[in-house]
């Protein structure tokens, strides 16, 4: 636990510094391009700026105003407590987009202007802006409010493979997530590189090209960090469900006569070959954690599946307490 909440305070202060130095970074490496006062405000009846900054304040002001914004934000949710705390994630991260977009606007408006009243006013990245800062706000909301099962199960008996009794009439539900917290701590780090090297190559900060390559890698590689960090197990009568990712998107899904047995078994990082999605000797096991794994064996197959899950022998036991239900008709 100790473990996860530090993971959780470094993927935010990582996310806190890499936003600042990006904000203040853009103006000092373009100023070889840039007038001595940048263009920094436009009125909303026209094109012309009526608003301009010194190239120091023009690097230290939204720099600034990002870290009084993300402490202002930070500080009282998280005093509030575990509820609170998924809600820096929907205002943190647009935010973040808003001010390095406007920053890379700005920068971009006056590349190569000889005077700041030459600037002309970035409407279309202005909207752009918005968009994205949209869209990433209704993202943070769905990966923090995307329905959770819950458990509702007995306790697990017998002998090898774990069974329940199911009361006549009632429909149980067994549930449980597991993220790997340096997986996401990685994932931001590798997504903040691919958001600087965005807003650079966008703000005309580098030559035209130079750094799509890197965005594109650094992007997928945080997708994939990010995909693979987290994983959910369902156990209903639909059968099992696997989802990964803070958005429950891939997924795998066995129903109730597709599954021969499930049980619960200890596994290891070095039994099936390292974190995450694991091919070994032992069939695929997606692992995150060391410890308990639900573990099926479908039917047809000569190898399991086991996701790394707490409670684990109570998701086999239902599982096992449905496949025979639904044997029995």
């Amino acid at each position: 636990m100790r473990d996860t909440k530090a993971a959780r305070r470094a993927t935010a202060a990582v996310w806190t510094v890499g936003v600042t130095a990006v904000l203040a970074a853009m103006p000092l490496l373009a100023r070889d391009r840039l007038p001595e006062r940048l263009a920094t405000h436009w009125g909303l009846n026209g094109e012309a700026p009526d608003g301009s900054m010194p190239l120091w304040a023009a690097s230290l002001v939204p720099a600034l105003i990002w870290l009084v914004t993300a402490a202002a934000v930070t500080v009282p949710l998280t005093r509030a407590g575990p509820p609170g705390r998924p809600l820096t994630t929907v205002l943190l991260l647009p935010m973040g987009i808003v001010l390095t977009g406007a920053q890379a606007a700005v920068i971009r408006s006056n590349l190569d202007r000889a005077d700041w009243h030459e600037a002309r006013q970035p409407t279309a990245w202005v909207v752009a802006i918005l968009v994205a800062a949209v869209l990433a706000g209704v993202a943070g909301w769905l990966i923090v409010t995307r329905r959770r099962g819950t458990a509702d199960a007995g306790t697990a008996s017998g002998e090898g493979a774990p069974a329940l009794d199911i009361p006549e009439g009632r429909r149980l539900v067994w549930f449980a997530r597991t993220a790997n917290p340096w997986l996401q701590l990685v994932a931001a780090a590798i997504g903040l590189v691919a958001l600087g090297a965005l807003v650079a190559q966008a703000g005309g900060v580098a030559a035209p090209g130079t750094l799509w390559a890197l965005f594109a890698g650094c992007a997928a590689g945080s997708l994939a960090c990010a995909v693979f960090s987290s994983v959910q197990a369902r156990v209903s009568e639909r059968g099992l469900e696997v989802s990964f990712g803070p958005l429950g998107w891939p997924g795998r899904r066995w129903a109730p006569g597709d599954i021969d047995t499930a049980r619960m078994e200890v596994r290891r990082p070095a039994q099936v070959g390292g974190w995450g999605y694991r091919i070994s000797g032992l069939g695929t096991t997606v692992m995150l954690r060391a410890g308990e794994c639900l573990v099926i064996r479908p039917r047809g197959r000569r190898s399991d599946f086991a996701v790394s899950v707490d409670d684990a022998e109570r998701g086999a036991a239902l599982l096992n307490a449905l496949r025979t239900k639904e044997a029995r008709g």
